[in-house]
């Protein structure tokens, strides 16, 4: 069967194979350029979960295998991709009319970088040839002012290019980083709720001059932030005193990974429920691989109050899901086995209606939801008549 069906069939065995495996299932498991093989498998990669990612990032690298470089190149475009670049995926050959290159990554701020991967550095590295590849590409009409190269290696042990790099022309122009590190980095971006993290790890990617070390302290920062554990009610601050439910609420600590856990466990459903192999792009946002389909999933621990359950919704998350075709505001709930499933354009039509808490750091809006009577939900909408929430079940 191929690779694609299987997938969409019985995805837990495929979760169980090794990368080897997996493009042996894609295609005619002939991994070349144009092949049906090689877009098998990137259609695939493009779908699983990062740490999945990692998962096979690391089996190549510990594990020779055939084409194992050729799969090291398509993990490490994927993993541009989760960074949010726009990516095109170079040759796994050299051929005579075509460019040699790896990879293309386009960034949001409109920073272009020409990568090639490298599964070992023991060969030298012919840094003319790669500066090459830009310049050819340059001449084909690509605007590549201002771009830079970054070389991915397998291993950590890179002295020899570093001073390889360092001692050349091309100095200014490449940078290096291990496949490892660069999985680390996809992992502080989703495990994010900020979108100036991946801009600041994508800043990181470029060459910089590091005399002043300001942007590296601001990576570092928004990291360890970002990983503190979350507030069960989502909604990380006091809230506006003019809210009578809201005030009531003690904040307490739910443990990061139950949230977390309970998030895949709704995403899991959400994604059978709309036929889509969700992937994460933040710590609460999730998207398919086309972007079309977009969620915002948020948790609650249940209160003793009149709202059960207390979120927020933040406008960076309506400026993410705005952007997809079929975008969803999704609550879970910590101690029941469903979850609510709001289409965008209905909560976007309730914020007028909504209490906001705003100040110089943060602005949100307050989501309620009151258990009316025994497994009856309703949506508070203050002042005005609250909104039944049975159609908009999700069984877990």
């Amino acid at each position: 069967m191929p690779l694609l069906a299987l997938w969409e069939s019985n995805p837990s065995a495929i979760g169980e194979f090794t990368i080897e495996q997996v493009v042996s299932t894609a295609g005619d498991g002939n991994l070349r350029d144009g092949s049906l093989c090689s877009r098998e498998l990137q259609t695939f990669l493009s779908q699983v979960r990062s740490e999945k990612l990692s998962e096979y990032v690391t089996h190549c690298l510990g594990a020779k295998f055939d084409k194992g470089g050729m799969v090291l190149q398509d993990l490490v475009n994927e993993l541009g991709r989760r960074l949010d670049y726009d990516v095109s995926n170079g040759r796994y050959q050299g051929a005579a009319g075509h460019i040699g290159h790896d990879g293309l990554w386009k960034s949001p701020e409109g920073h272009t970088i020409l990568v090639e991967v490298k599964t070992t550095d023991a060969y030298r590295i012919s840094l003319d040839t790669i500066a090459g590849y830009r310049t050819k590409l340059a001449s084909n009409g690509l605007d590549l002012d201002g771009s830079s190269i970054l070389i991915v290696v397998g291993r950590q042990d890179t002295g020899e290019l570093e001073a390889q790099i360092r001692g050349s022309k091309h100095a200014w122009d490449i940078r290096l980083i291990s496949a490892e590190a660069l999985t680390k980095l996809v992992a502080i971006k989703e495990n994010s709720d900020e979108p100036e993290t991946g801009t600041k790890i994508r800043s990181v990617l470029a060459p910089v001059e590091y005399t002043r070390l300001d942007k590296l302290a601001d990576l570092m920062f928004a990291a360890a932030t970002d990983v503190e554990p979350e507030f069960s009610a989502s909604a990380t601050e006091k809230a506006d005193s003019s809210t009578e439910i809201a005030s009531s609420i003690v904040h307490e600590m739910t443990d990061a990974r139950l949230l977390q856990a309970k998030r895949e466990l709704i995403i899991a459903a959400m994604g059978a429920k709309l036929e889509t192999k969700f992937v994460r792009k933040s710590r609460a946002l999730y998207q398919s691989a086309d972007h079309t389909k977009r969620v915002a999933c948020t948790i609650s621990k249940r209160y003793e109050t009149a709202a059960t359950y207390w979120y927020a919704y933040h406008p960076k998350w309506d400026a993410f899901l705005s952007e997809g075709a079929e975008s969803l505001f999704v609550l879970g709930c910590m101690d029941i086995d469903k979850a609510f499933s709001l289409p965008r354009e209905l909560i976007y039509s309730l914020l007028p209606s909504l209490h906001l808490s705003e100040n110089e750091k943060s602005r949100y809006w307050h989501i309620h939801i009151s258990e009316r009577d025994a497994g009856q939900y309703e949506l508070v909408i203050p002042r005005k008549r609250n909104l039944e929430l049975k159609t908009y079940e999700i069984a877990l």
